[in-house]
C-alpha cells in the first residue's frame, strides 16, 4: 500500500471521529487548547489502536471479527447518537448534557467512531502489510482533524446558535444505520 493511499485511508477512516470533534466542539463551553488536545488525543489514539488491535486480532480470527463488529459500531453508535438527540431536548441545558470532556462519554465516542478502524485493521492483516506505519498515520491524522473539528465546532456553533448536539446524534444514529446496512443487507 502506498503511503498516498494510507493518507487516504486514514482521512476516510477519520471523518465520523471529526464529526463528532465539531459536535463536542459546539457543546463543551470552554474551548482551551488542553481541551481539544484532550479530544483529538483520544480520537487519534482509538482510531490507531483500532487499527493495530483489528491487525493483530486479524492475524488469527479475521472470520469472529467480521462476523460481528458491525453489530458493536451500531449499537454503540445508535446509544451515543440517541444519547445526544435526548440531551438535546432537556430543559436543564447544562445538567442532562453529555460532556464530550468527561472520560467515559469521551471514550464511547472514540470506540463508536473507530470500529470501522478496526474492520480495516483485520483487512490489512490479510495484506499482510506495515502495519505501524499504517495505524500511526491514521492516528496522527484522526487527531489533526479531530482538533481541527473541535475548534471549528466551538467557534462556529456558538456563534450560529445550531443545535449541534441534536445534528450531531443524528448524525451517529444515521452512521450506525449505514454500518449495518453495509454489513447486513448490502453485502
Amino acid at each position: 500500500m502506498s503511503f498516498i493511499e494510507i493518507i487516504l485511508l486514514a482521512i476516510s477512516l477519520s471523518m465520523d471521529s471529526m464529526a463528532v470533534s465539531v459536535t463536542g466542539g459546539a457543546v463543551i463551553n470552554k474551548c482551551t487548547a488542553g481541551n481539544i488536545f484532550k479530544i483529538a488525543a483520544v480520537m487519534g489514539a482509538f482510531q490507531g489502536g483500532m487499527t493495530l488491535l483489528g491487525y493483530l486480532a486479524g492475524m488469527g480470527f479475521a472470520s469472529y471479527i467480521e462476523a460481528f463488529d458491525h453489530w458493536i459500531a451500531f449499537f454503540l453508535l445508535l446509544y451515543l447518537g440517541g444519547k445526544m438527540v435526548y440531551d438535546s431536548f432537556c430543559k436543564e441545558e447544562e445538567a442532562c448534557k453529555a460532556d464530550p470532556l468527561h472520560n467515559k462519554v469521551l471514550v464511547g465516542l472514540a470506540v463508536a467512531t473507530s470500529i470501522d478502524a478496526l474492520a480495516v485493521g483485520v483487512s490489512l492483516a490479510l495484506l499482510d502489510s506495515s502495519i505501524f506505519l499504517q495505524a500511526t498515520t491514521i492516528g496522527i491524522i484522526t487527531f489533526g482533524l479531530s482538533g481541527l473539528g473541535v475548534y471549528f465546532g466551538n467557534r462556529v456553533g456558538g456563534k450560529v446558535n445550531l443545535r449541534l448536539d441534536l445534528i450531531g446524534g443524528i448524525i451517529l444514529i444515521a452512521i450506525s444505520c449505514k454500518i449495518l446496512l453495509e454489513h447486513t443487507l448490502l453485502s
